[in-house]
């Protein structure tokens, strides 16, 4: 066991006991008052120089060496997920967020108590807003100008039980590029027994998904594009109403093949609706761009995974299907050098389920790899 690793595990309870904190406080994304005023509170109870208000809840705190060298960053998110539960709305920490927020402030608490940093500087940045890439608290961070100084930046995320076990790390996530797309079917209402005198948008709507599940791009690089709401509706079901609406998700692990996939579904929606008639109008969400990972950051966060997990616990480069505003760093910065790991903790039942648990243990897992990276960098 790494020397890192048992000074993490020697503060177990205080571990806990902060993730038990952040995880009581759930906040929406650019609400998340409650959470910046707890990691500021924490983080100056150790000494930290915190300064905070940016992108209106983030947070960002230096350790210096006063030594030449390299700005790192470890960036993690600080927002909760909104679920829909007995009738209410209610916010959940079904991301994990509270344990990144918690793995963050313990890797710097770590690498200021060990003397990890021996040249250069470690600045840590609690970024809000990571679950609506509308309002991507990334975009606002970068135009705060938080990564201006960063030279290189770590990122990190719980995976379910799903894709790596309790014990094993992924070096590198590649994100994939997430883009929304609604549109509006104009159609003509009309009295139900004389349809042949309206334009029925639910018939535009059908047409509308079986063209755009007809859609083909590359099948070697993955992708997928999926309806996720349809709503078309009169005042009564003896009336054919005059609008509709959908909404899908697209994924893809390339730019080129994003933008692919928009151009196309774009044609396939207006082609669809006009097979009834109806016109549609077609709005494409600002998303999020694929991931992009440093192989020389990966090859030292899998050093990291080997001497606190063992190689058998040890992962490389992994794709996946989700999406990340940590992407907008390097996208902003391109000579930033970035990786993002991935922690296994035996999450279940997954992701976004508001019933989502993990194990605690792979807490003092976390952060003891990015205190290892740190120690790794800038020791």
């Amino acid at each position: 066991m790494s020397n890192l690793k048992e000074l993490a595990l020697s503060r177990n309870d205080e571990i806990l006991e902060v993730y038990n904190g952040l995880h009581a406080i759930p906040e929406l994304s650019t609400q998340e008052y409650k959470t910046s005023a707890f990691i500021r509170e924490y983080l100056e109870k150790y000494g930290f120089q915190v300064t905070s208000g940016i992108a209106n809840t983030g947070l960002v705190t230096y350790i210096h060496s006063g030594v030449p060298g390299p700005v790192l960053g470890v960036r993690v998110d600080i927002d909760a997920v909104e679920h829909f539960i007995d009738g209410q709305v209610q916010m959940v920490h079904s991301c994990g967020h509270d344990a990144h927020t918690t793995m963050g402030l313990f890797a710097g608490i770590l690498a200021k108590e060990a003397g990890l940093v021996k040249k250069g500087s470690l600045k840590l940045i609690f970024q809000p807003s990571e679950e609506h890439e509308e309002t991507s608290g990334a975009r606002e961070m970068v135009e705060a100008g938080v990564i201006d100084d960063v030279d290189m930046l770590i990122g990190i995320h719980l995976r379910p039980q799903s894709e790596i076990r309790l014990g094993q790390a992924i070096a590198g996530m590649r994100h994939s590029a997430l883009n929304t797309i609604l549109a509006d079917i104009k159609g003509k209402g009309t009295h139900g027994g004389r349809p042949h005198q309206g334009k029925n948008p639910i018939d535009a709507i059908a047409a509308v998904i079986n063209a755009v599940n007809a859609i083909w791009v590359d099948p070697s690089i993955p992708w997928s594009i999926k309806f996720t709401s349809v709503h078309a509706d009169g005042l009564n079901n003896s009336s054919v109403p005059a609008d509709g609406k959908v909404g899908m998700d697209l994924r893809a692990n390339t730019n080129e093949v994003m933008d692919e996939l928009i151009e196309k579904a774009k044609a396939a929606i207006t082609a669809g609706a006009a097979t009834i008639g109806c016109e549609a109008e077609i709005e494409v969400i600002p998303g999020l761009p694929a991931g992009i990972i440093d192989d020389s950051m990966a090859k030292i966060a899998a050093e990291a995974i080997t001497e606190v997990l063992g190689p058998e616990g040890t992962l490389g480069v992994v794709n996946t299907p989700g999406g990340d505003d940590f992407t907008i760093y390097p996208y902003s910065k391109r000579e930033l050098k970035t990786t993002f790991l991935g922690l296994g903790c035996d999450l279940t039942p997954g992701l976004h389920d508001s019933t989502m648990n993990f194990d605690k243990r792979a807490l003092a897992n976390g952060i003891s790899v990015i205190a290892t990276m740190i120690q790794k960098i800038l020791g």
